[in-house]
């Protein structure tokens, strides 16, 4: 029987090392990890003898054996469980008779396990290289993300567009280019010196509107508004020089709500624009809308509304006689429109449909802000859109559709729901 000094444990003479920790048990094994023998041993076998000569001879070298097992994972369990009660059996009378000695030890041992694993060569160079892979990957993705390019081809890009909501203030109630829909000072609606709203014989409330322009960049030009006609027309941006043969054409409003201002260029009397311009809308008019009228609503009329005519909202006939011009500053008129200081509550927004991108500003890899400036009504509905900023290829035509389709909570003031202005942002980005 052999004695193994590590573990104290006996096994038969046919091992040469140990089945527990794998010291060796004889010279031979001794020699196979790296161990020196004097050639003068103990005599084995004539062949053993020579098998350890020649291994003594040689550079020792760094090896472990590796024992394999064939048994289930319980029963090895099992075996190494006995093993460490048998461990903490043999160390129980070292720490009963000095705790304190023996933690020391322990202590020491592990430190020194623990440094002769983590400075093998292998395990300090694999570790390196790991932290090493890590952090190239991290900085990759950090650079990448930077380095990341605003435009790609077209046929692969992504539409992201952002829509934010800004408190606008509006510092002077009776600016022509405010909320009102004329040029004077007393009425809500028109163009003269009067409190009417049409030509209908019974006082009641005029709507409707028009827009209009010819894709120019800028706002369209201050001016008068054309004469008001049935028959519809594109509006020059200057008057013609010679006295039309024909029935003129001109804009759809009652002929009590106009009148022709002393101004010697057609357009917006709202507008501090002084290029000449029909601005971005559509269709041939004046402003940002779409039709033959003037300005940001749909139509042959004025101002915001559709269909004609001027007040907001669908065209209807107004009466009681010569109108005059924008809403005054009284902040009891259930028509004045509030900044968001203004308000005890502000509208809430319940669905913001995005922008769509136009074909045109796609190929043209077109991007930026427009900038609309509108009013939150108390009905619920966003009108008197006017552009603060705009992008050419049809982008502030598809923001301002976007910004019609705006659903909201009117804001309050006192309880009751009232009329707020409101700056629209919409970033078109291509990625």
């Amino acid at each position: 029987m052999k004695r193994c000094n590590a573990c104290d444990e006996e096994f038969e003479d046919r091992f040469s090392f140990c089945p527990v920790d794998g010291t060796p048990l004889n010279e031979l094994a001794a020699a196979l990890v790296g161990h020196h023998t004097p050639r003068d041993t103990i005599a084995f076998a004539t062949d053993d003898v020579a098998l350890t000569n020649v291994y003594s001879t040689r550079t020792p070298r760094e090896f472990q054996v590796t024992m394999m097992n064939s048994a289930g994972l319980l029963p090895r369990l099992a075996v190494e469980l006995q093993f460490v009660a048998y461990q903490l059996k043999q160390a129980w009378p070292q720490l009963k008779r000095d705790p304190t000695g023996f933690a020391r030890r322990e202590a020491v041992e592990m430190a020194h396990r623990f440094k002769r694993t983590v400075l093998t060569r292998d395990v300090l160079t694999g570790t390196v290289t790991a932290v090493f892979l890590v952090l190239s990957a991290v900085l990759s993705l950090i650079l990448l993300g930077r380095a990341a390019p605003k435009h790609s081809d077209v046929a692969q890009t992504d539409l992201e567009d952002v829509i934010q909501f800004v408190a606008f203030d509006v510092p002077n109630q009776n600016d022509p280019t405010g909320a009102g829909v004329g040029a004077g000072s007393q009425g809500r609606v028109g163009f003269d010196r009067g409190k009417g709203e049409g030509s209908e014989r019974e006082p009641k409330r005029a709507s409707g509107g028009g827009g209009g322009g010819l894709h120019d960049p800028s706002d369209a030009q201050n001016g008068r508004p054309p004469q008001p006609s049935a028959i519809p027309a594109p509006i020059p941006k200057t008057p013609p020089l010679n006295k039309m043969t024909l029935p003129e054409a001109g804009i759809d409003i009652d002929p009590a709500l106009w009148k022709e201002l002393p101004m010697s260029m057609f357009g917006d009397p709202r507008s501090k624009s002084t290029t000449a311009s029909n601005g971005p809308g559509n269709d041939g008019g004046m402003g940002n809308g779409n039709g033959t009228g003037i300005g940001e609503g749909i139509g042959n009329g004025f101002g915001p509304g559709e269909k004609g005519n001027i007040g907001g909202d669908k065209r209807r006939p107004g009466g009681g006689g010569i109108g005059g011009a924008p809403r005054g500053n009284n902040p009891n008129d259930p028509d004045h429109v509030y900044t968001g200081p203004q308000v005890d509550r502000r509208a809430r927004v319940l669905s913001k449909p995005e922008p769509q991108y136009s074909e045109e500003a796609r190929r043209n890899l077109v991007t930026g802000t427009v900038v609309l400036r509108v009013v939150f009504s108390e009905s619920g509905e966003v009108t008197n859109i006017r552009t603060i900023k705009s992008l050419p290829g049809g982008l502030t035509e598809k923001a301002m559709a976007a910004a019609r389709q705006i659903r909201f909570v009117p804001a309050t003031r006192n309880g009751q729901p009232v009329s707020v202005y409101m700056q629209l942002e919409y970033n078109f980005n291509l990625y």
